[in-house]
C-alpha cells in the first residue's frame, strides 16, 4: 500500500480539478489579452475562475487579487513591495515577523535586514503561536509591515489572525498573511479577519503546481516587482496562466465545499492516529487539537531520528515528512520545536504527518501499524533510548 500524508508540502490535484483544466491545454488555447477569437473566448472562463477565488475567501469587489506563479512570489512580493513603498527613502524601518514563518518569508526579511532593515523574529509559546498582546508590543512608530502566518506548514498552529490584524489597523501599520495552510483547512474570510495582504498557492488545496495568488485590501498599493505588459491590472507582467487559474479556481470552488467535511472526518482520521501515536511512551505532539487545523500533526518520538522514521516509513509506502518541504533537504534540527522551547533531541525527532480529504480509515490502520513497529524497531537500536 502507499500512503500519502505529506499534503502540507502539496497536495494530489482533485480530478475534477483535472478535467476543469484539460480544454485549455489543446482546445482553447489562446492568449486572453488577444483581440481575436481564440483569445476571445477564453475570457469568460478566466473571469468565472478568478470569481471563484474572490467567493473562496470572501473577497470583496473592489479589492484585488492578483494571480502569481506560487505563494512564495506573492510573499516576496509584499515583503520587498513594502521596502520599495514603506521603507525605502521613509520614515519608517522595521517589520516583525515571527520565528516560526514559512522560508519564504524568513528569506525575504533577511535580505531586507541585509539592507539595513529591522527585523524583529517574535518568539512563539508551547503551542506554537504567538499571542496578539505579544505582537502589539514590539510594534513602534517604525514598524511597517506585520508579517503573521494564518496556520503553521508543520504544526498547524493557527494563529490569532483577527485579533492581530486588527491591532495593526488601530497602530496604522500594514498586515500581511501567509495563507497557504489555511485554504481548504478552515474557513477564510478575508474581510472578516480584516487582513491587508494575504498570500496563498492551488497545489495546497488540490489544485496545480505554478500558480498562486496575492489578495490586496481595497485601497491599498504595492509595487509590482514585474514590469513588461499590462497583465493584471499592470500589477504583474507575464503572460497569463490560464490553464492554472482555471484550476486553481475550481480547487477554490472545491476547498470551501469541503470545509465541514475537513473539519469532521479529516478531524476524526487524524485525531485516530494522533490518539495511537500517544499511547507510545514518551512521544509528543505540539499544540493543542482546537488550534491546530484538523489535518496535521508535528509529533517527536523520543529516542528515535526523524531522519530513521522517514525512511521506514518511505520503505513501507508511507510519506510523512521532518518539516517544510521547502527545506527538505537540510538536516538541521526542526526550527519549530526549538522555537517552542524544546531540547534539541525533540528537535532532531520530529514527523510531519498531514492528511487530506482523499485520506482513507484503511491508509490511517495501515500508517497506525507501520509507525507503531518502526518506533519498535529504532529504539530497540537507539543508544540514547532506555527501555
Amino acid at each position: 500500500m502507499r500512503v500519502y500524508l505529506d499534503n502540507n508540502a502539496t497536495t494530489i490535484v482533485d480530478p475534477i480539478v483535472k478535467d476543469a483544466m484539460e480544454p485549455f491545454h489543446s482546445q482553447m488555447y489562446g492568449n486572453p489579452n488577444s483581440l481575436h477569437s481564440f483569445g476571445m473566448e477564453v475570457r469568460p472562463y478566466l473571469k468565472q475562475a478568478v470569481d471563484k477565488l474572490y467567493d473562496g475567501i470572501n473577497a470583496r469587489d473592489k479589492d484585488d487579487i492578483i494571480v502569481t506563479s506560487c505563494a512564495t512570489e506573492s510573499i516576496n512580493w509584499v515583503i520587498k513591495g513594502i521596502y520599495f513603498d514603506k521603507i525605502l527613502n521613509k520614515d519608517k524601518n522595521h517589520i516583525i515577523t515571527t520565528e516560526v514563518e514559512h522560508p519564504a518569508v524568513i528569506a525575504a526579511c533577511k535580505f531586507l535586514e541585509s539592507l539595513g532593515v529591522k527585523v524583529t523574529y517574535l518568539p512563539v509559546n508551547q503551542d506554537g503561536f504567538v499571542d496578539a498582546s505579544t505582537v502589539e508590543n514590539f510594534i513602534s512608530d517604525e514598524t511597517a509591515l506585520v508579517s503573521i502566518m494564518w496556520a503553521n506548514n508543520e504544526t498547524g498552529a493557527i494563529f490569532p489572525i483577527k485579533e492581530i490584524a486588527q491591532i495593526c489597523r488601530d497602530r496604522g501599520v500594514l498586515f500581511h498573511t501567509d495563507g497557504v495552510q489555511a485554504i481548504g483547512k478552515i474557513p477564510v474570510d478575508v474581510v472578516d479577519m480584516g487582513v491587508d495582504f494575504m498570500t496563498f498557492s492551488a497545489h495546497k488545496f488540490h489544485g496545480p503546481k505554478g500558480v498562486g495568488g496575492l489578495y490586496i485590501r481595497d485601497g491599498l498599493e504595492l509595487t509590482s516587482l514585474f514590469h513588461g505588459g499590462e497583465h493584471m491590472g499592470g500589477k504583474r507582467s507575464g503572460t497569463l496562466n490560464v490553464t492554472g487559474i482555471i484550476g486553481m479556481g475550481e480547487a477554490m470552488r472545491l476547498a470551501k465545499e469541503s470545509l465541514n467535511y475537513e473539519g469532521t472526518e479529516i478531524r476524526r482520521l487524524r485525531d485516530k492516529l494522533e490518539d495511537t501515536i500517544l499511547e507510545l511512551p514518551d512521544t509528543f505532539v505540539v499544540g493543542q487539537r482546537d488550534k491546530r487545523t484538523p489535518n496535521t500533526i508535528l509529533v517527536s518520538v523520543k529516542g528515535v531520528e526523524g531522519e530513521a522514521m522517514l525512511w521506514d516509513l518511505n520503505k513501507a509506502g508511507v510519506a510523512a515528512s521532518t518539516g517544510s518541504a521547502c527545506a527538505s533537504e537540510d538536516l538541521e534540527a526542526n526550527p519549530i520545536i526549538i522555537a517552542i522551547g524544546s531540547d534539541s533531541e525533540l528537535a532532531h525527532t520530529a514527523i510531519r504527518l498531514s492528511l487530506s480529504r482523499f485520506t482513507t480509515e484503511e491508509e490511517i490502520d495501515y500508517t497506525i501499524k507501520i509507525f507503531k513497529d518502526s518506533c519498535l524497531r529504532l529504539r530497540d537500536i537507539s543508544s540514547s533510548y532506555a527501555n
